[in-house]
Protein backbone atom coordinates (compact mmCIF):
# COMPACT_ATOMS: atom_id res chain seq x y z
CA UNK A 1 0.00 0.00 0.00
CA UNK A 2 1.33 3.19 -0.73
CA UNK A 3 -0.70 6.85 0.04
CA UNK A 4 0.43 10.12 -0.19
CA UNK A 5 -1.00 11.49 3.67
CA UNK A 6 -3.65 13.20 4.69
CA UNK A 7 -5.54 15.56 2.36
CA UNK A 8 -6.70 19.24 3.76
CA UNK A 9 -9.74 19.39 4.73
CA UNK A 10 -11.76 22.30 3.19
CA UNK A 11 -11.28 21.48 -0.55
CA UNK A 12 -14.34 19.47 -1.58
CA UNK A 13 -13.10 20.13 -5.45
CA UNK A 14 -9.99 18.21 -5.29
CA UNK A 15 -10.15 14.88 -7.11
CA UNK A 16 -7.78 12.01 -5.74
CA UNK A 17 -6.72 8.95 -7.24
CA UNK A 18 -4.94 7.54 -4.59
CA UNK A 19 -3.11 4.16 -4.98
CA UNK A 20 -3.63 1.99 -2.65
CA UNK A 21 -2.36 -1.28 -3.24
CA UNK A 22 -4.36 -4.06 -0.71
CA UNK A 23 -3.53 -7.91 -1.07
CA UNK A 24 -7.23 -9.78 -0.72
CA UNK A 25 -5.74 -13.13 -1.77
CA UNK A 26 -3.78 -13.38 1.53
CA UNK A 27 -4.99 -17.04 3.28
CA UNK A 28 -5.54 -14.91 6.29
CA UNK A 29 -8.41 -12.79 4.27
CA UNK A 30 -10.92 -15.60 4.07
CA UNK A 31 -14.47 -15.25 3.66
CA UNK A 32 -16.36 -13.36 0.79
CA UNK A 33 -14.35 -9.87 -1.06
CA UNK A 34 -16.64 -7.59 0.67
CA UNK A 35 -14.85 -9.55 4.01
CA UNK A 36 -11.66 -9.82 2.75
CA UNK A 37 -11.53 -5.96 1.79
CA UNK A 38 -12.64 -4.83 5.12
CA UNK A 39 -10.29 -6.95 6.80
CA UNK A 40 -7.33 -5.63 4.36
CA UNK A 41 -8.64 -1.96 5.12
CA UNK A 42 -8.79 -2.58 8.95
CA UNK A 43 -4.86 -3.74 8.79
CA UNK A 44 -3.36 -1.15 6.92
CA UNK A 45 -4.88 1.20 9.28
CA UNK A 46 -4.17 -0.87 12.10
CA UNK A 47 -0.57 -1.13 11.12
CA UNK A 48 -0.29 2.93 10.37
CA UNK A 49 -0.31 2.19 6.27
CA UNK A 50 -3.40 4.21 6.37
CA UNK A 51 -3.12 7.08 8.85
CA UNK A 52 -5.85 9.25 10.20
CA UNK A 53 -7.43 11.45 8.47
CA UNK A 54 -6.17 9.57 4.63
CA UNK A 55 -8.64 9.86 1.96
CA UNK A 56 -9.52 6.93 0.30
CA UNK A 57 -10.07 6.02 -3.57
CA UNK A 58 -13.74 6.51 -4.84
CA UNK A 59 -15.49 2.95 -4.86
CA UNK A 60 -15.16 2.89 -8.62
CA UNK A 61 -11.73 3.67 -8.74
CA UNK A 62 -10.71 1.25 -6.49
CA UNK A 63 -13.31 -0.97 -7.37
CA UNK A 64 -11.72 -0.78 -10.54
CA UNK A 65 -8.11 -1.23 -9.41
CA UNK A 66 -8.58 -4.69 -7.35
CA UNK A 67 -10.93 -6.00 -10.13
CA UNK A 68 -14.29 -6.30 -7.75
CA UNK A 69 -17.82 -5.07 -8.22
CA UNK A 70 -18.39 -1.34 -7.62
CA UNK A 71 -21.07 -2.19 -4.82
CA UNK A 72 -18.34 -4.55 -2.82
CA UNK A 73 -16.24 -1.55 -2.13
CA UNK A 74 -19.00 0.91 -1.57
CA UNK A 75 -20.23 -1.98 1.12
CA UNK A 76 -17.40 -2.48 2.49
CA UNK A 77 -16.62 1.36 3.37
CA UNK A 78 -20.69 1.71 4.77
CA UNK A 79 -19.77 -1.26 7.12
CA UNK A 80 -16.27 0.30 8.43
CA UNK A 81 -18.22 4.16 8.75
CA UNK A 82 -20.86 2.68 10.95
CA UNK A 83 -17.93 0.49 13.11
CA UNK A 84 -16.11 3.81 13.31
CA UNK A 85 -12.72 2.86 11.22
CA UNK A 86 -13.63 5.82 8.49
CA UNK A 87 -15.71 8.80 7.63
CA UNK A 88 -17.65 10.11 4.95
CA UNK A 89 -18.24 13.69 4.38
CA UNK A 90 -20.53 15.67 1.26
CA UNK A 91 -17.94 16.57 -1.09
CA UNK A 92 -14.93 15.48 0.94
CA UNK A 93 -15.16 11.63 0.06
CA UNK A 94 -14.57 8.47 2.72
CA UNK A 95 -11.41 9.45 5.43
CA UNK A 96 -9.71 7.44 7.65
CA UNK A 97 -11.14 8.52 10.99
CA UNK A 98 -8.85 9.95 14.10
CA UNK A 99 -9.25 7.67 16.64
CA UNK A 100 -7.39 6.58 19.36
CA UNK A 101 -5.28 3.33 18.85
CA UNK A 102 -4.45 3.57 15.28
CA UNK A 103 -0.58 3.19 13.55
CA UNK A 104 0.10 0.61 17.12
CA UNK A 105 2.87 -0.61 14.97
CA UNK A 106 4.14 2.79 14.27
CA UNK A 107 4.40 4.27 17.71
CA UNK A 108 7.23 5.17 19.54
CA UNK A 109 8.44 2.57 22.06
CA UNK A 110 8.21 2.88 25.74
CA UNK A 111 11.03 3.37 27.46
CA UNK A 112 12.21 1.30 30.76
CA UNK A 113 12.42 2.71 33.82
CA UNK A 114 14.87 2.44 36.46
CA UNK A 115 18.29 1.85 36.24
CA UNK A 116 18.53 -0.22 32.71
CA UNK A 117 16.58 2.80 30.90
CA UNK A 118 18.29 4.04 27.98
CA UNK A 119 19.26 7.73 28.11
CA UNK A 120 17.09 10.21 26.94
CA UNK A 121 17.86 12.71 24.53
CA UNK A 122 18.84 16.15 25.75
CA UNK A 123 16.14 18.53 24.75
CA UNK A 124 17.03 21.59 22.76
CA UNK A 125 18.21 24.55 24.71
CA UNK A 126 14.97 27.28 24.66
CA UNK A 127 17.80 29.86 23.38
CA UNK A 128 19.78 29.19 20.68
CA UNK A 129 22.53 32.23 20.19
CA UNK A 130 24.75 29.56 17.95
CA UNK A 131 26.24 31.50 15.36
CA UNK A 132 26.08 30.34 11.85
CA UNK A 133 22.21 30.28 11.16
CA UNK A 134 19.85 33.00 9.47
CA UNK A 135 16.68 33.58 10.80
CA UNK A 136 14.68 30.35 9.11
CA UNK A 137 11.06 32.31 9.61
CA UNK A 138 12.16 35.12 7.37
CA UNK A 139 12.20 32.82 4.17
CA UNK A 140 10.53 34.86 1.23
CA UNK A 141 8.33 31.77 0.99
CA UNK A 142 5.52 33.51 -1.05
CA UNK A 143 8.07 35.22 -3.71
CA UNK A 144 10.21 32.13 -3.89
CA UNK A 145 7.12 30.46 -5.02
CA UNK A 146 5.84 33.03 -7.81
CA UNK A 147 9.51 32.30 -8.78
CA UNK A 148 9.17 28.44 -8.65
CA UNK A 149 6.18 28.95 -10.93
CA UNK A 150 7.45 30.97 -13.57
CA UNK A 151 10.44 29.42 -13.71
CA UNK A 152 8.51 25.99 -13.94
CA UNK A 153 6.51 27.55 -16.67
CA UNK A 154 9.61 28.98 -18.58
CA UNK A 155 11.48 26.01 -18.51
CA UNK A 156 12.58 24.31 -21.39
CA UNK A 157 12.10 20.60 -22.12
CA UNK A 158 15.79 19.64 -21.85
CA UNK A 159 15.79 21.45 -18.26
CA UNK A 160 13.92 18.26 -17.40
CA UNK A 161 17.12 15.73 -18.72
CA UNK A 162 20.29 15.17 -16.72
CA UNK A 163 21.46 18.49 -15.57
CA UNK A 164 24.70 19.59 -16.20
CA UNK A 165 27.45 19.87 -13.73
CA UNK A 166 28.37 23.55 -14.39
CA UNK A 167 24.88 24.69 -13.44
CA UNK A 168 22.18 26.23 -15.41
CA UNK A 169 23.20 28.87 -18.28
CA UNK A 170 19.84 31.00 -16.47
CA UNK A 171 21.66 31.13 -13.18
CA UNK A 172 24.77 31.23 -14.12
CA UNK A 173 24.32 34.10 -16.23
CA UNK A 174 22.33 36.01 -13.56
CA UNK A 175 24.74 35.29 -10.43
CA UNK A 176 27.41 36.57 -13.16
CA UNK A 177 25.67 40.20 -12.84
CA UNK A 178 24.90 40.03 -9.64
CA UNK A 179 28.31 39.42 -8.48
CA UNK A 180 29.65 42.20 -10.33
CA UNK A 181 27.23 44.45 -9.09
CA UNK A 182 27.30 43.69 -5.58
CA UNK A 183 30.50 42.01 -4.36
CA UNK A 184 32.81 43.46 -7.12
CA UNK A 185 33.68 40.37 -8.67
CA UNK A 186 34.76 40.26 -12.03
CA UNK A 187 33.52 37.43 -14.06
CA UNK A 188 31.56 35.75 -17.04
CA UNK A 189 29.12 33.68 -17.08
CA UNK A 190 31.30 30.31 -18.26
CA UNK A 191 33.88 30.38 -15.27
CA UNK A 192 30.56 29.77 -12.88
CA UNK A 193 30.57 26.59 -11.73
CA UNK A 194 27.13 26.14 -9.45
CA UNK A 195 27.26 23.58 -6.74
CA UNK A 196 25.81 22.47 -3.04
CA UNK A 197 27.40 25.05 -0.92
CA UNK A 198 30.28 26.05 0.35
CA UNK A 199 31.57 22.65 1.85
CA UNK A 200 31.01 20.87 -1.65
CA UNK A 201 32.87 23.39 -3.56
CA UNK A 202 35.80 23.15 -0.98
CA UNK A 203 35.81 19.03 -1.41
CA UNK A 204 35.88 19.50 -5.25
CA UNK A 205 39.00 22.18 -5.08
CA UNK A 206 40.65 20.03 -2.18
CA UNK A 207 41.32 17.71 -5.16
CA UNK A 208 42.99 20.65 -7.05
CA UNK A 209 44.89 22.33 -4.40
CA UNK A 210 49.00 21.90 -4.26
CA UNK A 211 51.12 21.29 -1.50
CA UNK A 212 50.31 22.73 2.08
CA UNK A 213 47.42 24.58 2.41
CA UNK A 214 47.29 27.98 5.12
CA UNK A 215 44.56 28.25 7.27
CA UNK A 216 43.22 30.74 9.47
CA UNK A 217 44.01 30.34 13.45
CA UNK A 218 39.78 31.02 14.28
CA UNK A 219 37.66 29.11 11.72
CA UNK A 220 35.02 26.25 11.17
CA UNK A 221 36.61 22.95 11.80
CA UNK A 222 35.31 20.75 9.38
CA UNK A 223 36.92 22.87 6.66
CA UNK A 224 40.15 21.57 8.64
CA UNK A 225 38.59 18.21 8.27
CA UNK A 226 37.50 18.44 5.05
CA UNK A 227 40.93 19.40 3.91
CA UNK A 228 42.95 16.73 6.02
CA UNK A 229 40.48 13.84 4.53
CA UNK A 230 41.77 14.50 1.17
CA UNK A 231 45.07 14.09 2.35
CA UNK A 232 46.07 17.71 2.70
CA UNK A 233 48.35 19.66 5.44
CA UNK A 234 47.57 22.33 6.67
CA UNK A 235 49.76 25.01 8.09
CA UNK A 236 48.04 28.05 10.18
CA UNK A 237 48.19 31.84 9.96
CA UNK A 238 47.42 33.76 12.88
CA UNK A 239 44.67 36.07 13.48
CA UNK A 240 44.13 39.94 14.65
CA UNK A 241 42.15 42.75 14.72
CA UNK A 242 42.88 43.54 10.90
CA UNK A 243 42.18 39.71 10.17
CA UNK A 244 44.66 36.98 8.91
CA UNK A 245 48.15 37.75 9.25
CA UNK A 246 49.78 37.02 5.71
CA UNK A 247 52.94 37.44 6.56
CA UNK A 248 53.92 34.34 7.52
CA UNK A 249 52.88 33.34 3.93
CA UNK A 250 56.10 33.79 2.36
CA UNK A 251 57.74 30.70 4.76
CA UNK A 252 54.76 28.70 4.99
CA UNK A 253 55.68 26.42 2.16
CA UNK A 254 51.81 26.41 1.16
CA UNK A 255 50.29 27.03 -2.37
CA UNK A 256 47.11 27.74 -1.28
CA UNK A 257 45.23 29.90 1.57
CA UNK A 258 41.93 30.05 2.80
CA UNK A 259 40.23 32.89 3.97
CA UNK A 260 37.13 34.86 5.14
CA UNK A 261 38.55 38.40 3.61
CA UNK A 262 35.07 40.14 4.15
CA UNK A 263 34.62 39.02 7.37
CA UNK A 264 36.51 36.96 9.38
CA UNK A 265 34.92 34.19 10.63
CA UNK A 266 34.35 33.93 13.57
CA UNK A 267 36.44 36.96 14.99
CA UNK A 268 34.38 39.11 12.54
CA UNK A 269 37.20 41.41 11.30
CA UNK A 270 38.02 42.48 7.21
CA UNK A 271 41.26 41.72 6.03
CA UNK A 272 42.92 45.36 5.72
CA UNK A 273 43.95 46.55 2.21
CA UNK A 274 47.41 45.92 2.74
CA UNK A 275 46.86 42.04 3.48
CA UNK A 276 45.04 42.11 0.88
CA UNK A 277 47.34 43.08 -1.62
CA UNK A 278 50.02 41.45 -0.01
CA UNK A 279 48.04 37.64 -0.53
CA UNK A 280 47.59 38.36 -4.22
CA UNK A 281 51.11 38.80 -4.24
CA UNK A 282 52.14 36.07 -2.65
CA UNK A 283 49.80 33.91 -5.12
CA UNK A 284 51.91 34.93 -7.71
CA UNK A 285 55.08 34.46 -6.43
CA UNK A 286 54.25 30.75 -6.07
CA UNK A 287 51.99 30.41 -8.37
CA UNK A 288 49.27 29.61 -5.72
CA UNK A 289 45.78 29.92 -5.06
CA UNK A 290 43.50 31.87 -2.99
CA UNK A 291 40.08 30.23 -1.43
CA UNK A 292 37.94 33.19 -0.82
CA UNK A 293 34.67 32.27 1.12
CA UNK A 294 32.50 34.98 1.17
CA UNK A 295 29.86 33.57 3.95
CA UNK A 296 27.88 36.79 4.76
CA UNK A 297 28.84 39.32 2.56
CA UNK A 298 25.43 40.48 1.97
CA UNK A 299 25.23 41.62 5.21
CA UNK A 300 27.34 45.27 6.21
CA UNK A 301 25.97 47.40 8.80
CA UNK A 302 28.53 50.44 10.34
CA UNK A 303 30.89 50.36 7.38
CA UNK A 304 30.89 50.35 3.32
CA UNK A 305 30.87 46.93 1.46
CA UNK A 306 33.99 44.95 1.18
CA UNK A 307 34.80 44.53 -1.84
CA UNK A 308 35.77 40.25 -3.12
CA UNK A 309 39.56 39.78 -3.03
CA UNK A 310 39.11 37.59 -6.20
CA UNK A 311 38.44 41.15 -8.10
CA UNK A 312 42.44 42.00 -7.30
CA UNK A 313 43.41 38.91 -9.52
CA UNK A 314 40.68 36.47 -11.10
CA UNK A 315 43.11 34.19 -12.20
CA UNK A 316 45.05 33.43 -8.55
CA UNK A 317 41.52 33.55 -6.45
CA UNK A 318 38.33 31.42 -6.48
CA UNK A 319 35.32 33.21 -4.81
CA UNK A 320 32.82 31.35 -3.50
CA UNK A 321 29.46 31.96 -2.24
CA UNK A 322 26.25 30.39 -1.09
CA UNK A 323 22.68 30.98 -0.17
CA UNK A 324 22.72 29.74 3.33
CA UNK A 325 22.91 32.95 4.79
CA UNK A 326 21.02 35.09 2.98
CA UNK A 327 18.06 32.50 2.41
CA UNK A 328 18.42 29.25 3.68
CA UNK A 329 21.06 26.26 4.18
CA UNK A 330 17.90 23.94 2.84
CA UNK A 331 18.26 25.12 -0.46
CA UNK A 332 21.65 23.75 -0.78
CA UNK A 333 22.96 25.87 -3.76
CA UNK A 334 26.48 27.84 -4.32
CA UNK A 335 28.90 29.02 -6.96
CA UNK A 336 32.57 29.01 -7.42
CA UNK A 337 33.94 31.90 -9.43
CA UNK A 338 37.39 29.77 -11.12
CA UNK A 339 40.13 31.02 -12.69
CA UNK A 340 39.47 29.56 -16.59
CA UNK A 341 42.31 27.50 -16.94
CA UNK A 342 40.36 25.80 -12.77
CA UNK A 343 37.01 25.47 -14.97
CA UNK A 344 37.90 22.27 -17.35
CA UNK A 345 39.72 20.63 -14.38
CA UNK A 346 36.64 21.12 -11.77
CA UNK A 347 34.16 19.90 -14.14
CA UNK A 348 36.07 16.74 -14.64
CA UNK A 349 36.04 16.04 -10.88
CA UNK A 350 32.17 17.05 -10.63
CA UNK A 351 31.23 14.57 -12.81
CA UNK A 352 29.51 14.28 -15.99
CA UNK A 353 25.72 14.66 -14.62
CA UNK A 354 24.82 17.02 -11.92
CA UNK A 355 24.12 15.13 -9.05
CA UNK A 356 23.66 17.46 -5.91
CA UNK A 357 21.55 20.35 -6.98
CA UNK A 358 18.69 20.84 -8.30
CA UNK A 359 17.30 22.20 -11.80
CA UNK A 360 14.27 23.52 -10.59
CA UNK A 361 15.69 25.36 -7.56
CA UNK A 362 18.42 26.71 -10.29
CA UNK A 363 15.95 28.04 -12.17
CA UNK A 364 13.79 29.40 -9.77
CA UNK A 365 16.98 31.09 -7.86
CA UNK A 366 17.83 32.54 -10.97
CA UNK A 367 14.41 34.17 -11.55
CA UNK A 368 14.48 35.15 -8.10
CA UNK A 369 17.71 37.24 -8.30
CA UNK A 370 16.55 38.70 -12.02
CA UNK A 371 13.54 39.75 -11.24
CA UNK A 372 14.89 41.54 -8.25
CA UNK A 373 13.44 39.36 -5.09
CA UNK A 374 16.93 38.37 -3.60
CA UNK A 375 18.04 42.02 -3.33
CA UNK A 376 14.69 42.92 -1.76
CA UNK A 377 15.42 40.25 0.74
CA UNK A 378 18.84 40.79 1.40
CA UNK A 379 17.71 44.53 2.32
CA UNK A 380 14.76 44.03 4.30
CA UNK A 381 17.02 41.02 6.29
CA UNK A 382 19.99 43.64 6.29
CA UNK A 383 17.72 46.00 8.32
CA UNK A 384 16.20 43.03 10.78
CA UNK A 385 19.67 41.86 11.53
CA UNK A 386 20.99 45.28 12.14
CA UNK A 387 17.76 45.66 14.48
CA UNK A 388 18.68 42.70 16.72
CA UNK A 389 22.46 43.44 16.79
CA UNK A 390 21.80 46.83 18.23
CA UNK A 391 19.18 45.09 20.43
CA UNK A 392 22.16 42.95 21.66
CA UNK A 393 24.69 45.39 21.82
CA UNK A 394 22.46 47.75 24.04
CA UNK A 395 21.89 46.02 26.68
CA UNK A 396 25.07 43.95 27.03
CA UNK A 397 25.70 47.85 27.38
CA UNK A 398 23.86 48.31 30.51
CA UNK A 399 23.91 45.04 32.49
CA UNK A 400 27.19 43.59 31.21
CA UNK A 401 28.96 46.39 30.56
CA UNK A 402 32.58 45.34 31.72
CA UNK A 403 32.34 42.55 28.12
CA UNK A 404 33.62 44.13 25.20
CA UNK A 405 31.48 43.42 21.87
CA UNK A 406 33.54 42.96 18.95
CA UNK A 407 33.14 41.93 14.89
CA UNK A 408 29.67 43.32 14.96
CA UNK A 409 30.14 45.64 11.69
CA UNK A 410 28.86 43.24 9.36
CA UNK A 411 27.56 39.32 9.54
CA UNK A 412 25.09 37.76 11.57
CA UNK A 413 27.13 36.90 15.01
CA UNK A 414 29.19 39.35 17.81
CA UNK A 415 32.21 38.44 19.87
CA UNK A 416 31.95 39.21 23.57
CA UNK A 417 34.95 39.32 24.88
CA UNK A 418 36.04 37.94 28.46
CA UNK A 419 38.37 38.14 31.07
CA UNK A 420 41.08 36.02 31.00
CA UNK A 421 40.43 31.92 31.94
CA UNK A 422 36.62 32.86 31.92
CA UNK A 423 35.00 31.28 29.01
CA UNK A 424 34.63 27.73 30.45
CA UNK A 425 33.00 29.01 32.98
CA UNK A 426 30.56 31.59 31.39
CA UNK A 427 29.48 28.54 28.90
CA UNK A 428 28.54 26.60 32.16
CA UNK A 429 26.74 29.85 32.86
CA UNK A 430 24.98 29.96 29.68
CA UNK A 431 23.95 26.11 29.81
CA UNK A 432 22.39 26.57 33.30
CA UNK A 433 19.77 29.56 31.93
CA UNK A 434 19.40 27.45 28.98
CA UNK A 435 21.40 29.80 26.23
CA UNK A 436 23.05 27.55 23.77
CA UNK A 437 26.41 29.50 22.38
CA UNK A 438 29.90 28.96 21.25
CA UNK A 439 33.23 29.78 23.21
CA UNK A 440 35.58 31.34 20.91
CA UNK A 441 37.86 28.00 21.73
CA UNK A 442 35.83 26.05 19.97
CA UNK A 443 36.85 27.80 16.64
CA UNK A 444 40.93 27.70 17.53
CA UNK A 445 42.77 25.66 14.85
CA UNK A 446 44.30 23.34 17.96
CA UNK A 447 48.05 23.57 16.87
CA UNK A 448 47.92 27.57 16.43
CA UNK A 449 51.04 28.87 17.17
CA UNK A 450 52.17 31.90 18.93
CA UNK A 451 50.06 33.56 21.35
CA UNK A 452 47.43 32.23 24.30
CA UNK A 453 43.73 31.77 22.93
CA UNK A 454 41.21 34.54 23.47
CA UNK A 455 38.61 34.00 25.64
CA UNK A 456 35.27 35.18 24.03
CA UNK A 457 31.84 33.93 23.25
CA UNK A 458 30.69 33.92 20.08
CA UNK A 459 26.86 34.94 20.09
CA UNK A 460 24.30 34.16 16.63
CA UNK A 461 21.54 36.71 16.26
CA UNK A 462 20.06 35.28 13.49
CA UNK A 463 18.66 32.13 14.60
CA UNK A 464 15.62 32.95 17.65
CA UNK A 465 12.56 34.12 16.24
CA UNK A 466 11.54 37.58 16.49
CA UNK A 467 9.34 37.14 19.62
CA UNK A 468 11.94 34.88 21.33
CA UNK A 469 15.25 37.24 20.75
CA UNK A 470 14.38 39.86 23.52
CA UNK A 471 14.18 36.64 26.21
CA UNK A 472 17.15 35.54 24.64
CA UNK A 473 18.81 38.39 25.03
CA UNK A 474 17.82 38.39 28.43
CA UNK A 475 19.06 35.01 29.54
CA UNK A 476 22.11 35.89 28.37
CA UNK A 477 22.99 38.73 30.01
CA UNK A 478 21.48 37.28 32.91
CA UNK A 479 23.97 34.35 32.23
CA UNK A 480 27.24 36.55 31.62
CA UNK A 481 26.20 38.78 35.14
CA UNK A 482 26.47 35.13 37.00
CA UNK A 483 29.61 34.36 34.75
CA UNK A 484 31.22 37.46 36.53
CA UNK A 485 29.99 37.11 40.20
CA UNK A 486 27.23 39.65 39.86
CA UNK A 487 25.16 39.45 43.26
CA UNK A 488 22.40 37.75 42.91
CA UNK A 489 20.28 40.34 44.44
CA UNK A 490 21.52 42.91 42.06
CA UNK A 491 19.35 43.90 39.46
CA UNK A 492 18.41 41.64 36.70
CA UNK A 493 18.08 42.38 32.99
CA UNK A 494 13.90 41.48 32.51
CA UNK A 495 13.25 44.01 35.58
Amino acid sequence: MSADGAIPRGRPDFDLHLDLRLDLTSARHEGGKRERLMRALREAVTDGRLASGTRLPSSRSLAADLGVARNTVSGAYAELTAEGWLVTRQGSGTRVARRAGIGKAFAAPRVPQGPAAAPQRRAAPRHNLVPGTANASSFPRSEWLRSARRALTAAPSEAFGPGDPQGRTELRETLAGYLARARGVRTTPDRVVVCAGFAHGLRLLSGLAQGPVAVEEYGLGHHRTLLSSAGLHTVVLPVDQAGAVTGPLTASGARTVLLTPAHQFPTGGPLEPARRAAVIDWARSVDGLVLEDDYDGEFRYDRQPVGALQSLDPERAVYLGTVSKSLSPALRLGWMVLPRHLVPRVLAAKGERELRTSILEQLTLADFMGCGAYDRHVRRMRRRYQSRRDQLRAALEQWVPEVRVSGIAAGLHAVLDLPDGTEDRMLAAAARHDVAVRGLGAYRTPDSPGAAPRDGLVVGYGTPPDHGFPAAVSALCQALREGLGHRPGDARPDR
